[in-house]
């Protein structure tokens, strides 16, 4: 036991006096445990004050936790502050890394046990640290190709050590050969088609994987214009009259829900907004959750406004349904693809769908 942090109080300690004065200004300057309760405090803390002898000081909330203390309820927020800046500054450690460090390493420099930084880390960011560090990589080297260098020099500044590792990952991070990547998407083929449904415009895309792309608007070249600003140097195959049959699905999937729909999809983002768009997959239609619900459904409580943020960046209408996620008083938030086309299409969904039995 260090007893320059953990000692027990004497009657003239000057920490203790703070204590009984509940002296905010104290706060910053150590936290103390009640062995009784196993909680750790700030001076401040309204709680009720416990007896002198079950009372120990500690520097700094990490001592406490690695002496066994947990956070009050009351000091959830300032512990939520404290966990928001721990991971930030492991966050900053993964990207400026030249290769990613282990999770010893970050408990450490956190000042945390592996399994509790870990468990922090997660409901922060929605991401386990090796999640991050992949998605951190995988947007490093999508910046570095669409560069047009060298596909060596984007492996390693992106923190692969090794070509193999890398090409096993590549197609899940790029959704293509690196050198059409780096192209653009050159020599790739994207088939499209365009039509018409009670929303408006729709257009439907799909590479090699699958279907890439349902966009919704008032104004088809607006559409087509999107897709190519997506895919700036694939070659763009429309008017395929064997692909109007995946329109026609994706269409009648939106007049009539019940129909269900079931196309192969090829999902193109970060590691935590897959995670997301997963998660409103599992939303039935006629059923809405909020984004808090979707946070704490893929076990990242703190992370509702990355959730919404997810939903926004959805490429896939109706496919993945961000439509129906709406905010905690049961209000339509903002829709990519507006407003008015989120409640028709609640609506829609509503009167189609059984009533509940019993």
């Amino acid at each position: 036991m260090n007893s320059a942090h953990r000692n027990a109080p004497t009657a003239d300690d000057p920490r203790w006096l703070a204590v009984l004065a509940r002296d905010p200004a104290a706060d910053s300057h150590f936290v103390y445990g009640v062995k009784t309760t196993g909680i750790y405090r700030r001076a401040s803390s309204p709680s009720r004050l416990p007896r002198r002898e079950n009372v120990e000081f500690f520097d700094t909330a990490q001592q406490a936790e690695a002496a066994g203390y947990r956070a009050s309820k009351r000091a959830g927020g300032e512990q939520s502050e404290l966990d928001t800046a721990r991971v930030t500054q492991a966050c900053q450690c993964i990207e400026q890394a030249d290769s990613p460090p282990n999770l010893k390493q970050l408990a450490e420099q956190a000042g945390l046990s592996p399994f509790h930084f870990h468990r922090v880390f997660k409901a922060v960011t929605g991401l386990t640290p090796r999640a991050y560090a992949s998605a951190h990589r995988g947007r490093k080297l999508r910046e570095q190709l669409a560069k047009g260098g060298s596909i060596t020099a984007a492996l390693y500044d992106a923190g692969f050590n090794a070509n193999s590792r890398f090409y096993e990952s590549a197609d899940q991070l790029l959704g293509m050969k690196p050198s059409q990547y780096r192209a653009g998407g050159t020599n790739t083929e994207i088939r499209f088609a365009v039509g018409q449904c009670s929303l408006g415009a729709i257009l439907v895309a799909q590479s090699h994987k699958g279907i890439c792309a349902i966009l919704l608007g008032d104004d088809p070249d607006a559409l087509a214009r999107d897709l190519q600003d997506r895919f700036p140097h694939a070659e763009l195959i429309g008017a395929d009259p064997g692909f109007e049959q995946w329109v026609a699905k994706v269409v009648g999937f939106v007049e009539a829900p019940a129909l269900g729909l079931d196309l192969p999809l090829d999902l193109r983002g970060t590691a935590f907004q897959e995670r997301v768009w997963q998660a409103l997959r599992s939303i039935p239609a006629g059923a809405t959750a909020t984004y808090a619900q979707i946070a704490r459904m893929i076990g990242a409580p703190t992370s509702s406004r990355a959730v919404a943020q997810a939903c926004g960046a959805n490429p896939l209408a109706v496919a993945i349904p961000c439509h129906r996620v709406v905010r905690s008083d049961g209000a339509l938030s903002g829709y990519r693809w507006g407003v008015e086309r989120k409640r028709q299409l609640l609506e829609r969904e509503g009167s189609h769908c059984p009533p509940e039995k019993g």
